[in-house]
C-alpha cells in the first residue's frame, strides 16, 4: 500500500466478524453488522502538542484496535476497503 497517513490519523483494516452465532445459524450479509475491530495498516507521524513537539502516537502497524461504530471515513486504497481514522477514536489496543 502506498499510502501514509498525516499527523495523528491512522488507516484501519476491519476484521471480519464471525458468520455463524454461538447457536450455529448463519447470520446473512445483510444482517451482519460491521465489527468494531480492526488491524492497523498505517500511522502518521504523530500530532504537535502546543510548544510544536511532535508527540508520537500509541498505537503502531500491526496493533489490534477496538474503535467506535461510527468512527473514521470508510475508504478504497489498492482495491482494498479501509477506514482512516484519528487516534483519539481507538478505544483500545486487543491483547497487550
Amino acid at each position: 500500500m502506498k499510502f501514509r497517513p498525516l499527523h495523528d490519523r491512522v488507516v484501519v483494516r476491519r476484521l471480519e466478524s464471525d458468520e455463524k452465532t454461538k447457536g450455529g445459524i448463519i447470520i446473512p450479509d445483510a444482517a451482519k453488522e460491521k465489527p468494531q475491530e480492526g488491524e492497523i495498516v498505517a500511522v502518521g507521524s504523530g500530532a504537535r502538542d502546543e510548544s510544536g513537539k511532535l508527540v508520537p502516537l500509541d498505537v503502531k502497524k500491526g496493533d489490534k484496535v477496538l474503535f467506535g461504530k461510527w468512527s473514521g471515513t470508510e475508504v478504497k486504497i489498492d482495491g482494498h476497503d479501509l477506514i482512516i481514522m484519528k487516534e483519539s477514536d481507538i478505544m483500545g489496543i486487543i491483547g497487550k
